[in-house]
């Protein structure tokens, strides 16, 4: 594996820090900017949204030019919205800067996964795209309990130095190590990358993504109070099962990058199914402490295992626009990032509990087993078809690497 691919997994250790840490700041952000947690929660959608909204647009807008200087663009941006947010005297200016490294974040992700793929054979794709979200893992493993240490002892600003740091590191990488991605010949025209979003595979990748993200952030981001009301843990048990869920991450992410280029389905279909398994489980056994800090390190284990294969999939379904490629794989995530917690906030709401969010994620994750059925059954056909024809369309060069 090239050394700048690893460097691309160093950037997204920041950008994944930045992203999730201020689940652990909420209160000090709250009291020093005097809005209630509600308020502050927002701080966390706006990212979020920033993502879904940003990645489509950053790769049209930046489509016909240099990879590598779109990517030091994009790094330099989401640094400064760092230390904006350091320095912020108000909330609405902290709103803003959350917003603007979103798009940042958003762009560096989508560039830099069409670049990691660009830089690999085809056979090394999902293990590519696996080193990328293993810099996402680490930073649920170590980046965010550390904000919340910094955010703890040296206030919640100190947190946004420390990533702005981060991504300097990661500047200073990038520019040295992210070698020169030529653009093709024939320069890419929108019309044409937007054709992608005609094929139904590319439609069926997104929702699977968004469903199968979303299923295990619906309980996810109600594991803090699952584990101190329902399972009875004391408050200092979170961040250790919260980093327990990065551990299985940084696990998943490892096995699945290295089984999906062989297995694509398999992989979908068994990580997929093993998170509905688990959800279950934990809906189920919600008041057993162990149970629960158990459940939690094999939920991260066979969500991150998926990863690598849902972005590789993507790609190989719209390997004629990999940066829209990319793009669409992010905001898909964050769309399951964005609708899992919501739902899992409206069954709270209905006063269903806590552990019903794990009965709702278990929904979404089912309907995603269901969806990767369907596009298996229609990549299958497809390959008969083009076998009998003699002549295999474009899309057949990536169909031959995906194997159940």
């Amino acid at each position: 594996m090239p050394l700048a691919v690893y460097i691309l997994g160093l950037s997204v250790f920041a950008l994944g820090t930045s992203e999730f840490m201020l689940s652990g700041l909420l209160p000090p952000i709250a009291e020093d900017m005097d809005v209630s947690i509600p308020s502050a929660g927002l701080l966390i959608s706006a990212f979020a949204i920033g993502m879904v909204i940003g990645a489509p647009l950053l790769a049209v807008a930046t489509l016909r030019l240099p990879r590598k200087t779109t990517l030091v663009a994009l790094i330099s941006v989401f640094g400064i919205g760092q230390v904006a947010g350091a320095l912020a005297p108000t909330y609405e200016i902290l709103f803003a800067s959350r917003v603007i490294s979103a798009l940042a974040c958003a762009g560096f992700w989508a560039v830099g996964a069409a670049v990691a793929i660009a830089m690999v054979p085809m056979t090394s794709r999902a293990r590519a795209m696996a080193v990328m979200i293993g810099g996402l893992s680490i930073a649920n493993v170590l980046g965010v309990p550390a904000g919340a240490f910094l955010g703890e002892h040296l206030g919640w600003r100190s947190a946004f130095w420390a990533v702005g740091a981060a991504s300097a590191i990661a500047l200073v990488g990038v520019v040295t190590l992210i070698p020169r991605i030529p653009l093709p010949e024939r320069r890419p025209r929108l019309k044409g990358e937007l054709s992608i979003y005609r094929d139904r595979q590319v439609w069926l990748s997104i929702a699977v993504t968004a469903l199968a993200a979303g299923g295990v952030f619906c309980a996810f981001s109600y594991l803090a109070p699952l584990l101190t009301d329902v399972a009875g843990l004391p408050d200092g048990w979170v961040p250790t099962v919260l980093a327990l869920f990065g551990l299985g991450a940084l696990v998943g992410t490892t096995v699945g990058g290295r089984v999906a280029d062989a297995h694509l389905f398999g992989v979908l279909l068994s990580g997929t199914a093993a998170s509905t398994v688990l959800l279950a489980a934990l809906a189920l056994f919600a008041s057993s402490p162990a149970a629960v800090i158990a459940l939690s390190f094999l939920l991260g284990l066979s969500a991150f295992y998926t990863a690598p294969a849902l972005n590789a999939r993507m790609f190989n379904v719209a390997g004629a626009a990999p940066t829209l490629a990319g793009a669409t794989t992010t905001a898909a995530f964050n769309l399951g990032n964005t609708g899992g917690p919501w739902l899992g906030g409206t069954v709270i709401d209905a006063g269903l509990g806590f552990a019903s969010t794990a009965w709702a994620g278990a929904a979404m994750t089912l309907v995603a087993i269901a969806l990767v059925a369907v596009s298996l059954r229609l990549h299958s056909r497809s390959r008969v078809v083009m076998g009998a024809m003699g002549a295999p369309a474009r899309p057949a060069a990536a169909h031959r690497t995906e194997h159940v």
